[in-house]
């Protein structure tokens, strides 16, 4: 069991670490789509991976048209705060790609606009926030998706 969790323009060194050691806890693979708004050498990458980054099942592509043409066919889920559905709705498989993006913006609007039928929200219940740390984001929708598959 596990998933694929992909990363598109990470910015936040943490962020990065905190989701490489949640994707190790969860049995996933940790997919980074280049540019990064760090190295990933940052220290601050390895010190929230702490000791586990070395363990990590990790992939890396260029730029996102190189992630979408080697991935083509695998089933995706893509995480915004544009989403109509909840990721409580979706029909997750071992091995599915859940796809969040910049922690700035979010997802770009082109892979919104080619990816609605697939785009999913975490509802957020306060006017006064827009979005979820993208470390807690992800492992909301692993962990139900994990929830999902067992039982």
């Amino acid at each position: 069991m596990g998933y694929n969790i992909v990363l598109i323009e990470p910015e936040i060194p943490m962020n990065t670490g905190n989701i490489g050691r949640l994707s190790l806890a969860s049995g996933s693979t940790l997919h980074l789509v280049k540019p990064f708004g760090f190295e990933l050498d940052d220290k601050r990458v390895k010190r929230a991976g702490l000791d586990y980054w070395k363990h990590i099942s990790l992939k890396i592509y260029e730029n996102v048209e190189e992630f979408f043409e080697l991935n083509r066919d695998k089933k995706m889920a893509f995480f915004s705060s544009h989403g109509d559905k909840e990721y409580l709705d979706i029909d997750y498989t071992d091995e599915m790609f859940l796809v969040f993006g910049k922690e700035s913006v979010g997802l770009s609007s082109e892979i919104i606009e080619q990816n609605k039928n697939d785009l999913y929200k975490i509802p957020i219940y306060s006017e006064h926030i827009r979005s979820l740390n993208l470390a807690n984001a992800v492992s909301v929708v692993v962990y139900e998706g994990i929830r999902k598959l067992k039982i």
